[in-house]
């Protein structure tokens, strides 16, 4: 076995294995039921697939145009006008990227510099620290606390000063499940105003809001939309999380800067995929349909929890559920969660890891985008406990 002959100067000292891949390695080996990793156990529609299958045999399986294919970007730009009255231009305002993940990280390559700050809220998504730390940015986080995890307005106008550079945003949130409101997004716009901040906008679960809320997204709102990238996917929306096909959004000022990085670090994405989607998008009522679909999940999980000894947080979008789990064990929640995993046989990511420093206040997550026969057998396990 081969070893390199020198120290490693990592970039990510800090860096391990995320607690997702940890997570369901150990599901996996334990053969417990996944309810940690963020994807469904079920498949797309299979007009979908057909759809791939004909562009594949049509010969369209060269690379795609740098920024996506044209009618993939037109159907983008024409869902959002649709939903939030804001016109983008399919040619200069529409990006293709291989996932949101790699959106995120575009966009935060092309937009920090070195001594730029970051604002992010936590509990944060683990890969905007990483993304904003390569690119030798530093992260100012604020704290949202359970159970209700709304932001703190104060603190971020006490946060932001002039080495901020750019505000990340995550709603509906993940691990949170909670869901910004109209007012926070004027909050957000009141604090940016007359700045060149950059809002950087992950929307993933955007056609995932229950109750019939209506998504806050910043391209709902002209002042923001001027001033941010909106990243969105479709492998969360159709079910295809890997197949790693997302979109950006934003003025085409940032947008020229977004894709000069785009362009060396992915260049283009999967093409036949890209057609597909397209055709698919050709019917509105498939992300229309997808609230409903997972409020359903939703409240199936919720019921077959109620009477166990965990207690259920709310849950206003995305496809996590948040619970507390101090009627049953005083211990940590990655503890927790290893414990749960091997002994009882049901996977759940602890939320301490969305949390820089390992703040740990007893609260795990479940992804719910699931079967009924894989919620139903969970749950008998889970109210056993």
């Amino acid at each position: 076995m081969p070893s390199f002959p020198a120290p490693i100067d990592s970039r990510l000292p800090h860096v391990g294995t995320t607690i997702f891949t940890v997570m369901s390695k150990l599901a996996q080996e334990c053969g417990a039921i996944n309810l940690s990793q963020g994807f469904p156990d079920f498949n797309a529609e299979d007009a979908l697939f057909e759809r791939v299958a004909h562009w594949m045999r049509a010969g369209h399986n060269q690379y795609a145009p740098m920024a996506g294919v044209p009618a993939l970007r037109q159907a983008i730009a024409d869902k959002i006008a649709s939903l939030y009255g804001t016109a983008y231009d399919a040619d200069a305002e529409v990006t293709v990227t291989a996932g949101a993940t790699q959106a995120l990280f575009t966009a935060v390559t092309a937009c920090v510099r070195p001594g730029d700050e970051v604002i992010v809220f936590e509990p944060v998504y683990d890969a905007y620290g990483p993304a904003v730390e390569l690119a030798g940015g530093t992260i100012v986080p604020i704290r949202l606390s359970a159970p209700d995890y709304r932001p703190d307005w104060s603190a971020v106008a006490a946060a932001i000063g002039p080495r901020t550079r750019m505000i990340m945003i995550n709603s509906p949130h993940n691990p949170t499940a909670t869901v910004w409101t109209a007012e926070d997004m004027e909050r957000l716009a009141a604090l940016t105003r007359g700045t060149g901040i950059v809002v950087l906008s992950d929307e993933v679960y955007e056609h995932i809001v229950f109750d019939g809320v209506a998504h806050q997204s910043c391209a709902r709102h002209p002042e923001l939309a001027a001033r941010s990238i909106i990243v969105s996917s479709f492998g969360k929306t159709y079910h295809v999380t890997g197949w790693k096909v997302g979109y950006v959004v934003a003025p085409r000022e940032l947008m020229a800067e977004f894709r000069k990085v785009h362009q060396f670090n992915v260049f283009s994405v999967n093409t036949p995929v890209q057609l597909a989607l397209a055709d698919y998008m050709a019917d509105p009522g498939r992300h229309l349909a997808l609230a409903g679909f997972y409020q359903e999940k939703r409240d199936f999980f919720r019921n077959a929890l109620a009477g166990s000894r965990f207690e259920l947080l709310p849950s206003a979008g995305t496809y996590f559920q948040l619970v507390r789990y101090s009627r049953i064990s005083g211990q940590g929640d990655a503890d927790f969660c290893q414990w749960l995993t091997r002994e009882v046989g049901v996977a759940a990511i602890p939320v301490s890891a969305f949390f820089a420093d390992g703040r740990d206040e007893g609260v795990i997550r479940f992804c719910f985008a699931k079967n009924e026969a894989t919620l139903t057998a969970a749950c008998e396990r889970l109210c056993k406990v």
